[in-house]
């Protein structure tokens, strides 16, 4: 059963998130563009499952998105390409000990802030279009 509610609420919050990202990246805040970026697609992806009616727990893309290929969805392979790029932002990004030295801001630029945020959208158009077409395909 379909819960459109739970998969509109997540899915607000992911957009969000992109837009959030794409200012920071604007502002020249690149590790928290990437971080933003890879919390959108997150979010985008648990709205997916959340919305199916599944369970969505855990942070990374890669597994959430395994778990919607197990489902019998067909999830294209650059999609979990992206998933891989996306899950590596996720704590580096944030945490200074995630690096050998310096801080995160110092280790992340304009290229990688719009990789992220280009992958970010990605996996929102992907989980649009899996949703649209469960929709389409309990009402028929």
């Amino acid at each position: 059963m379909l819960d459109s509610q739970e998969f509109d609420r997540w899915m607000k919050q992911a957009e969000h998130n992109l837009s959030s990202a794409e200012r920071d990246a604007t502002a020249g805040d690149y590790a928290w563009a990437c971080f933003k970026a890879q919390q959108a697609a997150e979010m985008a992806v648990k709205a997916l499952l959340l919305g199916l009616g599944q369970p969505a727990r855990g942070h990374s893309i890669l597994v959430l998105l395994r778990q919607i290929a197990d489902l019998q969805i067909l999830v294209p392979t650059s999609l979990f390409e992206i998933a891989q790029r996306l899950d590596r932002l996720y704590i580096p990004s944030r945490y200074p000990n995630a690096h050998p030295a310096g801080s995160p801001f110092e280790f992340y630029n304009a290229a990688d802030a719009q990789q992220a945020i280009t992958d970010a959208g990605q996996v929102i158009s992907f989980v649009r279009e899996t949703f649209r077409n469960a929709q389409m395909d309990a009402r028929a």
